[in-house]
């Protein structure tokens, strides 16, 4: 049969075509509640978060949490997304269920807005543009680091972080695009080293929330520096 027209991910997101749940019922439920907490404890005491923050307000696109956050149930392969037709990610409350695991989603897909917001990302017709965008929140937000490495049981000498990126980006763009994994990894290949390489905003790759932290306060020196000049 002809195969099924690409929805461009949204099959994993069923909450996205609902009408919004009145406050009292969403208020019933624990996973909404837990979610909305820990989302907060990210964006006020995550660096990772706070520096993207910032970067997204000096580049003209203020985060709000109630408009640009949305906490949902989604399929149980995904723990977050970033739908730019709303401007706004998705926090998959079914699957995330640590404040680690919340904080690194949420630095994941504010790395989409920030890409989003400072360029012209065509999300669902360029794989290139999306594969990009993958590459440097695998790289940025700690999805690849080495304790989260050892915890899916995957150990790496040389060149290992780049293999997770790799790997991770693919895995990402299959999740969403009704591609082939040839396609997948033909576009991450073409377009990886200069996109593993934009460490925007960060300005390395932070390794560990010591990193982030020093990351952000370079960025905060920089626009003061660059505010003097």
């Amino acid at each position: 049969g002809e195969e099924e027209e690409d929805d461009f991910g949204y099959r994993l997101f069923p909450d996205r075509n609902k009408k919004p749940q009145s406050f009292l019922v969403r208020s019933l439920f624990t996973f909404h509640n837990r979610c909305q907490l820990m989302l907060r404890m990210t964006l006020e005491t995550n660096p990772y978060a706070q520096l993207l923050l910032e970067a997204m307000k000096q580049s003209g696109c203020t985060v709000f949490n109630d408009r640009h956050f949305s906490c949902e149930n989604c399929d149980g392969c995904v723990s977050g997304g970033f739908d730019s037709a709303t401007s706004q990610i998705v926090l998959c409350q079914n699957n995330i269920r640590h404040q680690s695991h919340m904080n690194r989603v949420v630095t994941h897909e504010l790395i989409h807005a920030f890409d989003h917001c400072r360029a012209h990302v065509d999300w669902f017709k360029n794989v290139k543009h999306l594969a990009c965008s993958e590459i440097r929140a695998a790289n940025l937000s700690g999805d690849c680091t080495l304790m989260n490495e050892i915890a899916r049981f995957k150990f790496g000498l040389k060149g290992h972080h780049q293999t997770c990126v790799r790997d991770r980006a693919i895995r990402s763009i299959l999740a969403v695009r009704k591609v082939s994994k040839e396609t997948a990894e033909k576009a991450v290949d073409e377009v990886f080293d200069a996109c593993f390489n934009d460490l925007e905003p960060f300005g390395r790759i932070p390794h560990s929330k010591t990193d982030a932290k020093r990351a952000y306060r370079d960025f905060q020196n920089r626009d003061r520096y660059n505010a003097n000049l």
